[in-house]
């Protein structure tokens, strides 16, 4: 997880998002988590919709907040939390702050990435953000797909201006009866040293599955496992996507949500060659909904991010184990 205190090695294993103290709900009920995983309890919304210039379709999802103090040039805050909306035309959007538990404010010139990017793109939408900070060439890398076949990857050394890098998963390099290929989130791999895995949803014959890719690089060279990593159980409601590593209780889980609405674990190895679906991690006790989720730590709490309500009106929430 990303961390102001702690960027070792398993640190950055999990993703993070952020809270807006400004549009906390209050704190709600926890409910019970699979043996050895933390409990979470909702604190409330991370964005006051109505208070940000670019909103074109009221709804927010994929939450990725990475720690920015001391890397990129010229930092807004110490944190920055990249964030989309997913109908109409999209765009990657950005906030910042000094602290997970904010108050974060909107960067002016949203949306950072458009769904038009002359000369490399011009496609319906583009969403689900994913940053990763590589300290090798001191750049972001974001994630991001548009249209729901393809994946892209852009750098920055600032967080807020990006150069177009390529198209990093296509269903062309995926199982003929995959038609999309998004949500992708990158990590270190937990054993192979210099291995990058990406975790992203597949839409395989109706049915959205989550599967693997790795790489070298992290622009460049990927190749993906034509077969599912994790699939939909009994009781999970049919589908499956946003996928994050878990890194903590020994690696080798993967955190996602499923069609039921809620967050669920499941051990994969860190081989990556087991399913094991180990039940419900989250259930949002006000939305009907939770997804997306994702990690950060500060001051030794905890947070987990992610996207709260029904598609088309959904906003970035935050619980704290």
């Amino acid at each position: 997880m990303d961390s102001a205190s702690a960027f070792g090695r398993r640190g950055l294993l999990l993703g993070a998002a952020a809270l807006g103290a400004t549009a906390a709900l209050g704190a709600a009920p926890a409910s019970a988590a699979p043996p050895g995983f933390p409990v979470f309890t909702r604190l409330g919304a991370a964005l006051d919709k109505s208070a940000l210039a670019y909103n074109p379709t009221n709804e927010f999802i994929f939450p990725s907040v990475r720690y920015v103090a001391g890397r990129v040039r010229n930092p807004l805050g110490a944190w920055y939390m990249y964030y989309a909306p997913h109908d109409g035309q999209g765009g990657i959007c950005l906030a910042y702050a000094d602290s997970l538990a904010g108050p974060w404010k909107e960067y002016p010139a949203n949306p950072i990435i458009a769904n038009t990017w002359s000369p490399h793109y011009s496609v319906p939408h583009v969403s689900s953000p994913h940053a990763v900070w590589n300290a090798a060439d001191a750049k972001i890398y974001l994630y991001f797909h548009g249209d729901n076949r393809t994946t892209r990857v852009a750098t920055s050394t600032d967080g807020r201006s990006f150069t177009y890098g390529a198209t990093v998963l296509h269903t062309s390099m995926l199982p003929s009866n995959v038609t999309e290929a998004s949500y992708a989130r990158v990590f270190p791999h937990p054993v192979q040293s210099g291995v990058n895995i990406m975790l992203f949803m597949g839409n395989q014959a109706g049915t959205r599955k989550i599967f693997i890719g790795w790489s070298h690089a992290l622009a460049s060279g990927w190749r993906f496992k034509p077969q599912p990593l994790i699939s939909p159980a009994a009781g999970e409601g049919g589908q499956l996507s946003g996928a994050h590593y878990w890194s903590q209780n020994g690696g080798g889980h993967v955190v996602y949500h499923a069609g039921d609405g809620r967050i669920r674990v499941a051990h994969v190895g860190t081989g990556f060659d087991r399913e094991e679906h180990l039940g419900v991690l989250y259930t949002d006790p006000v939305a009907t909904r939770a997804a997306a989720p994702s990690f950060a730590e500060e001051d030794g709490r905890m947070y987990m991010f992610y996207e709260a309500g029904a598609r088309s009106n959904t906003n970035i929430a935050i619980a704290r184990a």
